[in-house]
């Protein structure tokens, strides 16, 4: 008798992405690519837990000269590692037309020697980088997009289609485990690396998120330069027991989406980057195409929420390919509320 993934036995990526693909639910092309990209972030997991005994510490460049990415960061060693580690696995297998990097200024066809598939690629090689020097989480962001003009390089204008486009998306964190949460549009599911046969393996199918929570992420030091239904917000969370929300609420910040995401996908929460004085010119922090849509689409396949404070994420249209947004996504009834406090704000202002 045949077992599924379904069955008590240990189910690999591979099985579980074959059985995918027996569903109905993604073609074998796409079944490849997310086993490239699988594959891709255990290589960036070998190199991050290796730490200073790899020498891939510090920032990249020369010294006192430290190497830019086009959002004007200086770039982590492991940052350009990772970058180079997912461009490389991806340039030669055939399932790709594109690639596209938080890192790089322009998106990259796939080189004219090797085959070309029908999806284009878009990462953030290592979200968190600021925190690879003090051992903490970091992660690798990713979402794959379709692409029709068969015969064409695809340029920039050609990633610049809505979340709700996304064909799948995924995160892997590297932290006392490495795990990849990963969505093709049929719920969320959560794979653990058994580093002794360097698989990954299923270990949570169909996570849900708890509609309800009593957590929040959030920079507070940035609290001075927020809006005031984001200074209201927080400050009716802070207000306890005794504010109007009637419940206590916990704050937890680790400053790397990844490891913040993957709390609130564990056991509920909400994260919040808005808008503020400090990134209002740019129009948010975060990247809506390498961090906010992929996040998103896995949240809400998760049953959680993803919004600017005013707008459904995956419907934001974009209009760069490095293009900023506020974020607030996590259990579906606390996103909720913190639109409320914005849309009851924009009202009286209006």
């Amino acid at each position: 008798m045949s077992l599924s993934c379904n069955d008590a036995q240990p189910c690999s990526l591979t099985r579980f992405l074959i059985e995918e693909q027996r569903a109905g639910h993604i073609e074998p092309d796409l079944r490849l690519l997310i086993e490239v990209v699988a594959r891709a972030c255990k290589r960036i997991s070998i190199a991050v837990g290796k730490g200073a005994l790899g020498g891939v510490l510090g920032e990249a460049g020369l010294p006192g000269a430290a190497s830019m990415n086009v959002q004007g960061e200086a770039q982590k060693k492991l940052d350009v590692i990772a970058n180079d580690v997912l461009m490389e696995a991806n340039a030669w297998g055939g399932h790709l037309a594109g690639l596209a990097s938080e890192e790089m200024d322009h998106s990259q066809p796939i080189p004219d020697e090797f085959p070309r598939g029908r999806y284009l690629l878009l990462f953030d090689p290592l979200d968190g980088s600021s925190n690879i020097d003090v051992n903490v989480s970091v992660g690798t962001i990713f979402s794959v997009l379709p692409y029709a003009k068969q015969g064409q390089d695809p340029v920039d204008a050609d990633y610049l289609q809505p979340g709700t486009a996304q064909l799948a998306a995924g995160y892997c964190v590297y932290g006392p485990q490495t795990t990849l949460v990963l969505t093709v549009g049929h719920g969320t599911h959560a794979f653990t690396l058994d580093r002794e046969v360097g698989s990954f393996v299923l270990t949570t199918r169909n996570i849900r998120i708890p509609e309800q929570t009593a957590e929040f992420a959030v920079n507070m030091s940035n609290q001075r330069h927020w809006q005031p239904p984001m200074q209201a917000y927080v400050g009716d969370l802070l207000a306890g027991k005794t504010g109007p929300r009637g419940k206590d609420f916990n704050m937890r910040w680790v400053a790397s989406m990844v490891a913040d995401v993957h709390r609130i996908m564990t056991r509920g929460g909400i994260f919040s980057y808005p808008l503020d004085a400090k990134n209002e010119a740019k129009g948010g922090k975060l990247r809506l195409m390498y961090e906010a849509n992929p996040m998103a689409f896995l949240v809400e396949q998760a049953g959680g929420a993803a919004t600017t404070g005013r707008q459904r994420m995956l419907e934001v249209r974009p209009a760069d390919l490095h293009q900023r947004v506020p974020v607030f996504l996590g259990s579906k009834g606390e996103v909720e509320e913190a639109g409320r406090y914005h849309r009851e704000h924009d009202a009286t202002a209006g």
